[in-house]
């Protein structure tokens, strides 16, 4: 195994091509670096001789003292809007200034404020449906989780019929559209989870893409008119188990302000035992009713059963923001051009106790690390004796575990034009348990940054792999997707599962472990038995990765054909305006 803090040689001997570079197998071996000169690595650097000592300052110590600190119980869980948040955002940007920021924000400040709003539904302790002569009446937390749609104190409808319509999706490239063109205005629509996977041809297979998530499910049934939205949860097609709906979907939920987009009155969640037993009222078997769904035929179906449901919701006003430290370009020409490093510093706060009386979700692996990572990876460029061509921003993004609104709130009042932003690094979580022979590339294959990323892990002697969990679709589901959506080229960094001097299924074991019993749960506590190594490993390829796109003649480019293609042609174009 090498010693990752080594020169990283060959790797950039291409890299400032490497955007128009022919693609690099994903599964490629390590590369061979015996013959190679550190004169290429004082190219990367943009000349700068000092890199490699630079890259020394990523330390386990450093992220191990960030983690602790924001996910102690002092910082109440960060929860948006709260005293927690501020906290960390001051802790945050006051460390940025010690490392030698600059404020990132557009008024010259630390932080890029904007404003949420909470919506705490008075959830009903029973749901009752009704339909041929039989009544059914649901327990909340066991059996049903909702939520307001609306920003209104009042939500709810009276009498509203029950429409299965398969997974919900309109998705015209894939000729697929589960409604047919039913008129679903005033419905309560029960839909499935994720989008067909059964085909690697049809969407993504067995990687989850947008349609899949339950943001755009939602989205979906408003924009068909309907009254609500049930979504089926199973663990395989939401990613996770039921306990992550009722401590996420419970107590306050923050939106951005409401604009002109549809809306649902109410959003919900059925365990799939549940959902059976609703189906059975009107005679028919759920698993039939899936079966159908996975088929461009399907059309939806009545079930003849209604519901009616009114709560209560207490709207509160509250701000959050991101926090925005900035590294200037040294390049007269390209400074104005910028690589933008993210991390989610909040997380759900104070909610529901567990077992144990705890109720701080103190947000540990989700996502203290990431946010460590980041500000080593800043740690590091800031010891540069010369800045980067490009500029560097460091964006620690706020409201992730709301929708990711921080990011959302900044693709649409970015700092730098889209066109200008060559490419985002995404940290969400990080490796806790040791040096691994893989990482992961969640959004591999979806642009030149491919390249890069291989080179630069080939050379710490690990291999590239795409997203080892591709049924949970976390590209859609972290900040990267914001940035994605306004064309930049996008990646997330995540753990890889090949664990050096571990059996090879230990690390994946270790990551399901986490998803099953500490995710969005108080257990998600920092814990000084944790080994940094594996983050030390994943900052340093965000660190050579960023500095080489940062350094490169050409900005990085979504692969032809992309969905993201077309988003990023549109910001280039604006820039000519």
């Amino acid at each position: 195994m090498k010693n990752y803090q080594l020169p990283l040689a060959v790797l950039f001997g291409v890299l400032l091509t490497a955007c128009s570079a022919e693609q690099v197998p994903q599964e490629e071996a390590a590369v061979d670096t015996a013959d190679a000169t550190s004169s290429v690595v004082i190219e990367a650097a943009g000349g700068n001789p000092n890199a490699e000592q630079a890259s020394l300052e990523i330390t386990g110590d450093y992220m191990r003292g960030i983690v602790a600190e924001i996910s102690s119980d002092s910082y109440e869980g960060r929860g948006p809007g709260s005293r927690g948040d501020a906290a960390a955002r001051e802790y945050l940007a006051t460390r940025m200034e010690e490392l030698g920021l600059e404020p990132g924000a557009a008024d010259g400040s630390w932080e890029q404020a904007f404003d949420l709003v909470g919506i705490d539904s008075a959830q009903p302790a029973t749901w009752t449906f009704d339909g041929h002569g039989k009544s059914l009446t649901l327990a909340q937390w066991d059996q049903f989780i909702v939520s307001s749609g609306v920003q209104e104190p009042r939500a709810g409808f009276d009498d509203a019929e029950i429409v299965f319509v398969g997974y919900g999706i309109q998705a015209p490239e894939y000729d697929w559209d589960d409604y047919k063109g039913m008129d679903l205005k005033g419905k309560v629509l029960l839909m499935m989870n994720n989008d067909p996977d059964w085909d690697p041809e049809l969407f993504g297979g067995e990687t989850r893409l947008w349609y899949g998530r339950w943001d755009y499910k939602y989205l979906s049934a408003a924009r068909q008119g309907a009254i609500g939205a049930i979504i089926i949860h199973t663990s395989p097609s939401a990613g996770y188990p039921w306990q992550v709906v009722q401590t996420s979907w419970t107590g306050v939920q923050f939106e951005l302000p409401a604009g002109d987009e549809p809306r649902s009155q109410v959003n919900a969640w059925l365990t799939e035992d549940t959902a059976r037993e609703l189906v059975a009222m009107a005679g028919l078997d759920l698993d039939v009713l899936r079966e159908a769904a996975y088929n461009r035929d399907f059309e939806p179906v009545p079930l003849g059963v209604s519901t009616s449901l009114a709560m209560d919701v207490d709207i509160q006003r509250v701000q959050s923001a991101n926090v925005l430290g900035l590294i200037p370009g040294s390049d007269p020409l390209l400074k104005d051009e910028v690589v933008v490093y993210t991390a989610h510093h909040d997380h759900l706060g104070i909610g529901t106790p567990n077992e144990d009386g705890d109720a701080i979700y103190n947000g540990a692996m989700d996502n203290a690390t990431g946010v460590a990572q980041v500000m080593a990876i800043a740690r590091a460029i800031k010891a540069l004796p010369e800045a980067p061509r490009r500029s560097i921003l460091i964006n620690l993004v706020g409201a992730e575990e709301q929708g990711l609104l921080g990011s959302e709130y900044y693709a649409a009042n970015p700092t730098f034009p889209p066109g200008k932003i060559a490419a985002n690094l995404n940290y969400d979580g990080g490796n806790i348990w040791g040096h691994t022979h893989d990482v992961t590339f969640v959004g591999l294959g979806k642009s030149t940054v491919d390249e890069i990323v291989t080179l630069v892990a080939g050379e710490q002697g690990r291999v590239v792999k795409p997203d080892q969990f591709a049924d949970k679709g976390y590209f859609y589901r972290s900040d990267q997707f914001s940035f994605a959506k306004i064309g930049v080229p996008a990646m997330y960094l995540d753990t890889g599962t090949d664990f050096v001097d571990r059996p090879p299924e230990w690390g994946r074991e270790q990551q399901e472990h986490y998803t099953e019993v500490n995710y969005h749960q108080p257990s998600d506590e920092y814990s000084p038995s944790w080994t940094f190594d594996g983050m030390v490993d994943d900052a340093l390829l965000g660190f050579w990765t960023g500095l080489a796109i940062a350094n490169a003649d050409e900005k990085p480019t979504w692969n032809p054909g992309d969905e993201f293609e077309a988003a990023r042609i549109e910001a280039l174009r604006a820039l000519e305006e």
